[in-house]
């Protein structure tokens, strides 16, 4: 800890590339567990939601009932010591991987959505963005008691919750209201890229940065492992911060293992912070 302090303290400010265990003091679980492999069945994938109504029907199913569970979590101390540590000059950026905006309600300014946000959906036709809570009125009057019948035994980070034996056939979705179109929530699925501008603004402020900090990640998915080897091209230093392996531990300079609730604020207080973390 007090090195990483140090390297804060003494060296340009910090990009941070933050993951699910960032937002699981939140009450939004991560996808995996601390040896990295997967703790339920994988996340949909785009050429399945794309490819099949009934896919569509059961993903909107389950994001119906999930959606309530992630619109109600509230940020942590992490958060809010990320926020802190912006405040205060030590970090430049927030390039994110979850996708539930906890970030921008802590208080951090310069946020990179990597894979969107979830509290927006977009039409695949007109591209046109409206915010989830409208689509999740249109989902509840279109299936009137669905959410309280509902049988949860998980939840996962995108909010797609697992409803057993469930018959999703009935299920009605609504379509885009300005052009009919097939409507989708606005993260990026598995199987589909990041958006290249996004991507690029994340490279660029890596490559800018004093230290690249991985806050709670596993690094298992390219999306997000392609910054540390970023960092590393760049000379500039890694550190993991979290619970549980990451791909890149023979790659860091540095480590502090710990929930990112205690660690991050502890980060926070060392150089002098004064952020509500």
């Amino acid at each position: 800890m007090d090195e990483v302090a140090g390297w804060l303290g003494g060296g340009g400010p910090a990009v941070v590339l933050a993951g699910a265990g960032v937002s699981t003091g939140s009450g939004i679980p991560d996808y995996r567990d601390a040896s990295g492999a997967w703790k339920r069945s994988p996340p949909m994938q785009l050429g399945e939601f794309l490819g099949s109504e009934r896919a569509r029907q059961r993903y909107w199913a389950r994001s119906l009932v999930g959606w309530r569970r992630v619109a109600a979590a509230r940020p942590n101390a992490a958060h809010r010591a990320l926020a802190g540590l912006e405040a205060g000059g030590r970090l430049t950026a927030v390039i994110t991987q979850n996708v539930d905006g906890l970030h921008q309600q802590a208080g951090s300014r310069r946020v990179i959505d990597l894979h969107g946000r979830l509290d927006r959906v977009e039409c695949l036709d007109c591209a046109r963005v409206r915010p989830r809570d409208e689509h999740q009125g249109e989902l509840e009057a279109a299936n009137p008691g669905w959410a309280e019948g509902a049988a949860v035994s998980g939840i996962a980070p995108d909010g797609d919750a697992d409803l057993a034996g469930t018959d999703y056939r009935d299920f009605r979705v609504p379509a885009c209201r300005a052009c009919g179109g097939v409507l989708k929530p606005a993260v990026v699925f598995f199987g589909e890229g990041v958006p290249r501008e996004r991507v690029s603004a994340a490279l660029a402020q890596v490559s800018r940065a004093g230290l690249l900090l991985v806050a709670g990640s596993s690094l298992m998915v390219w999306s997000g492992y392609r910054f540390v080897r970023a960092a590393r091209e760049a000379g500039v230093p890694v550190v993991l911060a979290g619970l549980g392996l990451t791909r890149a531990e023979g790659e860091a300079a540095g480590r502090v293992t710990g929930d990112c609730r205690e660690t991050l604020p502890a980060l926070l207080r060392r150089l002098g912070g004064t952020g509500r973390a």
